[in-house]
């Protein structure tokens, strides 16, 4: 199963800035554990987005845990929104990623 995660900054992004790279090394972790696809900012800056691949017998579990394990979110300067996807046209595409 895929997902989308939707982060909205929680305080000015001065403060985010403070908790930047090591959410970015998070997300780099996730991306080597084959658990992210890709993320980035929105535009303007007010929050980010994420695409997840999660397991389908557990992904509100897992879902959790990337929210829980962020910096951004272990440090209250985001608040995360998080969509479980069955993703039916373009998936034999990102499955292969």
């Amino acid at each position: 199963m895929y997902a989308i995660v939707i982060v909205r900054y929680r305080q000015p992004i001065e403060e985010v800035i403070k908790v930047q790279e090591p959410h970015r090394a998070y997300l780099r972790q996730l991306k080597a554990d084959g658990t992210l696809l890709a993320a980035g900012p929105m535009d303007p800056r007010f929050g980010g987005m994420f695409l997840l691949r999660v397991p389908d017998d557990n992904a509100r579990a897992a879902l959790d845990a990337v929210r829980d394990n962020d910096p951004f979110y272990a440090a209250g300067v985001a608040q995360y929104e998080l969509i479980p996807w069955n993703l039916v046209i373009g998936k034999d595409e990102l499955d292969r990623l």
